[in-house]
């Protein structure tokens, strides 16, 4: 049938509306950095005796377990986020979340700790697919790139906030070391709980209730939405032009042979671009944030309680660039912003890996110097979500956000923290300044990459960078698919 109902949101002005809705689905993304930055934090103090004992190894293996949960979940719940709707999955998720988060504080062996850490994994990996393609499908066309790298941006403030609670729970002094780390991630359970009570409502998102045949409710969820944004006004909501109606029609989810065929012929060469740039800054950021902590200890001789003074500056350039940058990407354009933003973070990782490698930096010095290197990567990293959550049609964008981030997650996550928690072992810098110029060189590559092949999709509506699979004459099928677009 022909809608109208894209367009409607995609016309609508930014409202408080819009604004509580990106704080109660963008929090996945503050929980997974106050996650990440706890354990990054701990890592130190997760070695004594006193606490669970680990080895250096055995950090490193939790950071790679913990993304692996991630690459499981997004897989799992992708696909259900697609099938039986966003906001069941999105609640789903960061109960799942919760629960394992306040269990990893609980744990008293180093088995149950990491086997923790894989579980809360699974929560957030959920949380990455139903959450993108929901914010984007809520979210008008001309502000999408700056409000969705902002929001994968704050993980950085759950870094920040990391880092702030982990100075007071290391604090020997106020807490006894044996305990302060375990409250850290009850404290991040409690967090969670707040936040599902908040989220329960935000409503399902009215283009999937098209697809799945509830127009009635998507149509009262738009009225609902438009009342909210437009209270106040003196003028009536303009009405949308016939031309920009959209045909979407209702059918089963489709099958998985037909979402690969859909990605392998129809997009191959957006699911190229896409893969490259998920792998490249999964590999970059998790290889080298994982083992902060241990780089700062080992090589500069950091007390493990003031690693979290290290963290702020870092924070701050990954906060500052989605903020400073994202609007680029909605006036400049996606493929040339996407370039420069990962080129340029390749070669301030390679020139930071090249003074590391000769001594010439100080503790201070290498904060600062990763500080510049993320303000580029941390737009970067959060453009490739975006690219993947809107080049995609309707009916597959969870599943291909989740297929995508859990290849580029699996491949660049999973093997990064483990491979440079062996290379910090070893004690050589020029081992460990190796894996940073090759992190370079991935990220700069699949830059390029994308100024190549990628899409024009700024400003545009999600429905005009990618046609719903409905919008021709019959079903998908696999001897009818259109010819592959660019």
């Amino acid at each position: 049938m022909l809608t109208d109902i894209p367009a409607r949101l995609d016309r609508l002005p930014w409202s408080r509306w819009h604004w509580r809705v990106t704080v109660a689905l963008g929090v996945a993304w503050v929980l997974d950095g106050l996650e990440v930055t706890l354990v990054g934090s701990f890592g130190s103090i997760l070695e004594r005796p006193g606490t669970l004992g680990l080895t250096a190894s055995q950090v490193g293996w939790a950071g790679s377990l913990y993304v692996t949960g991630a690459v499981i979940g997004a897989l799992l719940f992708g696909r259900m986020a697609d099938t039986i709707g966003r906001k069941r999955l999105f609640l789903a998720t960061l109960a799942i979340y919760m629960t394992a988060t306040l269990l990893t504080g609980l744990a008293a062996e180093a088995w149950f700790f990491i086997l923790c850490r894989f579980a809360t994994g699974l929560g957030i990996g959920g949380e990455y697919a139903a959450i993108n393609s929901a914010i984007d499908e809520l979210v008008p066309a001309r502000v999408r790139g700056r409000v969705s790298l902002a929001i994968n941006g704050s993980f950085w403030v759950g870094a920040a906030a990391g880092a702030a609670l982990s100075l007071v729970l290391l604090d020997e002094a106020l807490i006894p070391v044996q305990w302060g780390w375990r409250f850290g991630f009850i404290m991040g359970a409690v967090l969670a709980f707040a936040i599902v009570l908040v989220r329960r409502h935000v409503p399902e998102s009215p283009r999937w209730l098209l697809a799945h045949g509830r127009a009635a409710e998507a149509e009262r969820i738009v009225a609902d939405i438009e009342t909210a944004c437009w209270a106040g006004q003196a003028a009536t909501l303009p009405a949308v032009p016939d031309g920009m109606r959209t045909r979407i029609g209702a059918r089963r989810a489709p099958r998985l042979a037909e979402i690969l065929h859909a990605l392998f012929h129809r997009y191959r060469r957006r699911g190229a671009v896409a893969l490259a740039l998920m792998v490249s800054q999964a590999f970059f950021y998790n290889a080298i944030f994982f083992t902060y902590a241990l780089v700062l200890t080992r090589f500069y001789g950091v007390a493990d309680t003031r690693v979290g003074l290290y963290i702020f500056p870092f924070a701050l350039g990954n906060v500052l660039g989605p903020l400073l940058l994202g609007p680029l990407f909605d006036l400049i354009g996606r493929r040339r912003m996407i370039a420069v933003t990962y080129v340029l973070a390749g070669a301030g990782l390679a020139v930071t890996a090249w003074a590391f490698q000769q001594a010439w930096l100080d503790a201070a010095g290498q904060a600062l110097c990763w500080s510049g290197v993320f303000f580029l990567a941390s737009a970067a990293a959060s453009s490739a979500y975006l690219t993947v959550s809107e080049v995609f049609p309707l009916e597959m964008r969870a599943l291909a956000i989740s297929m995508f981030y859990a290849v580029g997650t699996g491949v660049g996550g999973a093997a990064g923290p483990a491979l440079f928690g062996i290379l910090i072992e070893s004690g050589q810098r020029g081992a460990l300044a190796g894996g940073y110029a090759f992190s370079a060189a991935l990220m700069a590559a699949a830059g390029l990459a994308a100024l190549r092949l990628g899409v024009d999709a700024e400003r545009r509506g999600l429905e005009d960078v990618a046609r719903p699979l409905t919008a021709d004459a019959e079903p998908l099928q696999a001897a009818r698919c259109p010819k592959r677009e660019r």
